[in-house]
């Protein structure tokens, strides 16, 4: 397991000078399969592999995995662990590129989220107030916590504005 480690920059401006920096290393989770089962219900996606543990224990992993867009979906709390940004007025999820899914995740088994700053660019919010902020770009990847092998991996945008 990875040591927890965190990124602190105090206004958004100050990430563009991280380009091409590790951010850090979350603290370890644990998805559940009442989270799974959840997350189920939210989505309607009910699909054996995710909700039917008896079924699943002959099923092609040995017993049920977690959705990959749960896995996604705890990527901002992954990242909140990772970078802190003292001083924002606003914080926005803009997007995702190149998600992959690369190992099936089982309910139960902690994972650690890592995140390196790929881009980041300078913009300015649209409307009457034109708020500067900063536009990031961050490869994450959810790995299994005991051997640091990943079961998903995307890039991350977001945008803070000051």
């Amino acid at each position: 397991m990875r040591t927890m480690r965190r990124t602190t920059v105090d206004t958004p401006s100050d990430l563009l000078g991280l380009v091409g920096t590790e951010l850090g290393v979350s603290a370890p989770q644990v998805v559940t399969q009442r989270q799974v089962d959840q997350f189920a219900d939210v989505t309607g996606d009910h699909q054996w592999i995710h909700v039917d543990v008896e079924r699943a224990r002959s099923g092609p992993f040995g017993g049920t995995v977690v959705h990959g867009f749960l896995t996604l979906a705890l990527v901002p709390c992954l990242l909140a662990d990772i970078l802190e940004v003292r001083t924002f007025s606003m914080g926005v999820n803009y997007g995702l590129d190149r998600v992959r899914f690369v190992r099936p995740l089982p309910p139960g088994v902690e994972i650690q989220g890592t995140a390196t700053l790929v881009a980041a660019t300078a913009i300015t919010a649209p409307g009457p107030e034109a708020t500067p902020g900063v536009q990031a770009k961050a490869s994450v990847a959810v790995e299994f916590a005991d051997t640091s092998q990943p079961c998903c991996v995307a890039e991350i945008l977001f945008r803070y504005y000051a």
